[in-house]
C-alpha cells in the first residue's frame, strides 16, 4: 500500500491568561514568523488488528485541541487543516477544545472548519464548555462538523460502514458512557472519541477497540520527559501522548487509545521536544499493525490518578460560573 503522505508579545499573552478580556490584539499572524507547516508533525499509524476483518481500508485523520483564539496564530490552524486535507482522508475526527478562552473567534472557527474537505466529526472539550458549549456547537454545525454528545452514529465511507461513538467532555463532568453506548452495534467497525483519554479504559470492554483523545497537548515541553512529570505524575493522567494499550487484542480483552499532541495552546504556545510538536495524526484503518512505518509503538501507561469528587464538583461549578457571567454581560447589552 502506498502511504500518502514564538511567543506572543506581553499584551497578547496577558490577555490570554485573563481569559480573553480587553481590546482585541494585533492578529497573531503578524508576529508569527516561522513557516507554520514546519511546526506541525504528520505522524502515521495502522489501526487495530480487528479492523482487518471489518474494513477494506479507511484513512482517518485525527486533530485535537485547536484552541482557535488569540494565543495560536490562524496561520498555524490553516496549515494544520491543509496538511489534513493533503493526507486525503475518508474522515477527520477532532477531539475537543475547538476554542481557547472566549466566543470572540467563533466566526474564525466556522471558517476554519469549512476548509476541511472530508466529512468531519468531533466532541467537545473543557475549553468549549468554559467558553459556551451551545455557541461552539452552533459554530461547528455551521462549519459542517457533526458533534457527538454522548451518542454514536454510523457513517458510510467509500461504501463501508464505520460506527463512531463520541463522549461529551469528561473533564467538566459531561461524559455519559451508558447513554453513549446504548444501542451500540457490535457487527461493524467502531471507533471512539473523547477529550479525556482515560475514558478509553471503560470503552474498550464495551466493544470500542480504538479511541482518539486530546487535552494534554503532549505536555508541550517534552525535553527530559518533563511532560510525564507535569501531566502524568502531577496532574494524574495515565495517558500523555501517543499510542497506549494494544492494537492486537480485540475488545473486551483489549483496545488502544491515541492521545494527540494538538495544534493550539490555551496559554503559552511554546513547544519544545520532538514529541511535543503540534500534530496531525493519520491512521490507516484496516491495515495490520507492523506493516507500515510508524512514529512509535504502543507504550506503557503511567499510574494515573482519578479526579476526586470534590475536584469534579469544582470543575462543574466553574462552568456554571462562566455561564452566569456570560448571561449577565449579555443582559447588560
Amino acid at each position: 500500500m502506498t502511504r500518502r503522505t514564538s511567543i506572543p508579545p506581553p499584551r497578547e499573552f496577558a490577555e490570554a491568561l485573563a481569559g480573553g478580556t480587553g481590546p482585541a490584539p494585533e492578529p497573531p499572524s503578524r508576529w508569527f514568523r516561522k513557516d507554520p507547516r514546519s511546526t506541525i508533525a504528520v505522524r502515521h499509524f495502522a489501526g487495530p488488528a480487528v479492523y482487518r476483518e471489518q474494513l477494506d481500508h479507511l484513512r482517518v485523520v485525527h486533530l485535537t485541541d485547536l484552541h482557535v483564539g488569540r494565543v495560536t496564530p490562524m496561520a498555524v490552524q490553516e496549515a494544520a487543516i491543509d496538511l489534513a486535507n493533503e493526507a486525503d482522508p475518508d474522515l477527520v475526527v477532532i477531539t475537543g477544545d475547538f476554542v481557547c478562552h472566549s466566543q470572540k473567534y467563533l466566526d474564525a472557527l466556522e471558517a476554519l472548519m469549512k476548509r476541511i474537505k472530508a466529512p468531519a466529526i468531533g466532541v467537545l472539550g473543557n475549553h468549549d464548555y468554559w467558553s459556551g458549549a451551545d455557541e461552539v456547537r452552533a459554530a461547528l454545525k455551521r462549519g459542517g462538523v457533526e458533534v457527538l454528545d454522548n451518542a454514536h452514529t454510523v457513517m458510510t465511507l467509500r461504501g463501508q460502514p464505520l460506527q463512531v461513538l463520541g463522549l461529551d467532555d469528561a473533564y467538566t463532568g459531561h461524559a455519559d458512557r451508558e447513554r453513549a453506548l446504548k444501542g451500540l452495534r457490535h457487527d461493524i467497525a467502531t471507533l471512539g472519541l473523547s477529550h479525556i483519554a482515560e475514558e478509553a479504559d471503560r470503552l474498550w470492554p464495551r466493544g470500542v477497540p480504538l479511541v482518539f483523545a486530546g487535552h494534554t497537548h503532549a505536555g508541550q515541553i517534552t525535553l527530559a520527559r518533563l511532560h510525564e512529570l507535569a501531566i502524568g505524575r502531577l496532574a494524574g493522567h495515565k495517558y500523555i501522548h501517543g499510542l497506549y494499550g494494544s492494537r492486537k487484542a480485540a475488545p473486551p480483552e483489549g483496545g488502544a487509545v491515541y492521545v494527540g499532541a494538538g495544534i493550539g495552546a490555551a496559554v503559552m504556545p511554546l513547544r519544545l521536544g520532538e514529541r511535543g510538536k503540534r500534530e496531525v495524526a493519520v491512521f490507516e484503518l484496516g491495515t495490520e499493525p507492523g506493516t507500515l512505518a510508524e512514529h512509535h509503538s504502543e507504550q506503557e501507561p503511567l499510574p494515573g490518578r482519578a479526579p476526586s469528587p470534590s475536584l469534579m464538583a469544582k470543575r462543574k461549578a466553574a462552568v456554571a460560573r462562566k455561564q452566569e457571567k456570560r448571561a449577565k454581560r449579555s443582559a447588560k447589552g
